[in-house]
């Protein structure tokens, strides 16, 4: 049982945090946040209710990043949100500045914690982190892509009408718009799901999983936050377990799919040492191209970002 530091108490990460308790997944959770009372509550409210389960997970606050020493995973949930008259490109500025500050702060008290990024726009987001920590592209993710498939494996459960928990969904590419779920490589119950849903079912199937994030904010006013932390979870399980668990993550590319120097949604293997290997998709000619479009959003983000030494 090791520990984990998650820098951000708001929903996403208390949610992490309770669940890690909850579940028993690692020995000490840290929360850290510059709202140092609100994070010094939640870590009280949380400890209190893993209590009631008999959970051996011990949640702390964190005064400062020195409490970050010692953590095997770091989780980043910190960041702005886009707020009225704020436009994409202050958004993503104002996010990659806080980054690269924690990232410095990462650097110097965990240096061999492996980085789980979770803060917005994600893959850029990735990379901010990748420059200002300089650890290798193993050691630094981004949940995107098992928040987006469980995503579609929801979409198709609702299409099919039955299936709960017996799809298993797969979604690459950019934490945005432009990603790339792929119906031929999703099942259900071993199926494909081409052989159980119409054209037109699979049609609304991908635009759902694509709108995923947006229909909630619609319906709640904020971002979703139990299946991101969710997701998260399963990545920190994966890691600590040393369980190598095929994973679809934001991961620096050196080659794979013929992209070098971007970072966007690919599957991986997590394992104790971060990533340790990454599985190639037999990807068509379409699939390709709804990548490379996935990819272009991305690298125009790091252009804007290098245009403004933030990288």
């Amino acid at each position: 049982m090791s520990k984990v530091a998650i820098i951000g108490a708001g929903n996403v990460g208390a949610s992490i945090a309770s669940m890690l308790a909850f579940n028993q997944l690692c020995r000490d959770v840290v929360l850290y946040d510059i709202a140092k009372e609100v994070a010094q509550g939640k870590a009280y409210d949380i400890a209190q209710a893993a209590s009631i389960t008999h959970s051996s997970t011990a949640v702390h606050v964190a005064q400062d990043m020195d409490a970050l020493q010692g953590a095997s995973v770091v989780v980043i949930t910190a960041g702005s949100p886009r707020k009225p008259g704020m436009s994409r490109e202050d958004l993503l500025f104002k996010n990659a500045s806080i980054m690269k500050s924690l990232c410095l702060d990462i650097k110097r008290v965990a240096p061999e914690s492996i980085i789980i990024v979770v803060s917005n726009p994600l893959d850029a987001m990735v990379y901010v982190a990748l420059q200002h920590t300089g650890f290798p592209r193993e050691r630094v993710v981004g949940m995107a892509g098992v928040l987006d498939s469980a995503r579609m494996a929801h979409a198709i459960t609702e299409a099919a009408g039955f299936g709960e928990g017996q799809v298993e969904a797969l979604v690459i590419g950019g934490h945005g718009d432009a990603m790339v779920p792929l119906p031929r490589f999703s099942t259900l119950k071993g199926v494909p799901i081409a052989d159980i849903l119409s054209e037109e079912a699979l049609t609304g199937v991908v635009k759902t999983t694509q709108a995923g994030g947006a229909r909630i904010v619609s319906l709640m006013g904020t971002s979703a936050y139990y299946a991101p932390a969710a997701a998260v979870c399963a990545m920190v399980e994966s890691i600590l377990k040393d369980l190598n668990r095929l994973m679809p993550c934001a991961y620096l590319l050196e080659g794979e799919y013929g992209y070098s120097d971007i970072v966007t949604g690919v599957v991986v293997a997590l394992g104790r040492q971060g990533v340790s290997s990454h599985l190639a998709l037999p990807l068509n000619t379409q699939e390709r191209n709804a990548l490379k479009e996935s990819v272009q959003e991305v690298a125009a983000q790091i252009m804007l970002l290098n245009s403004h030494s933030l990288c």
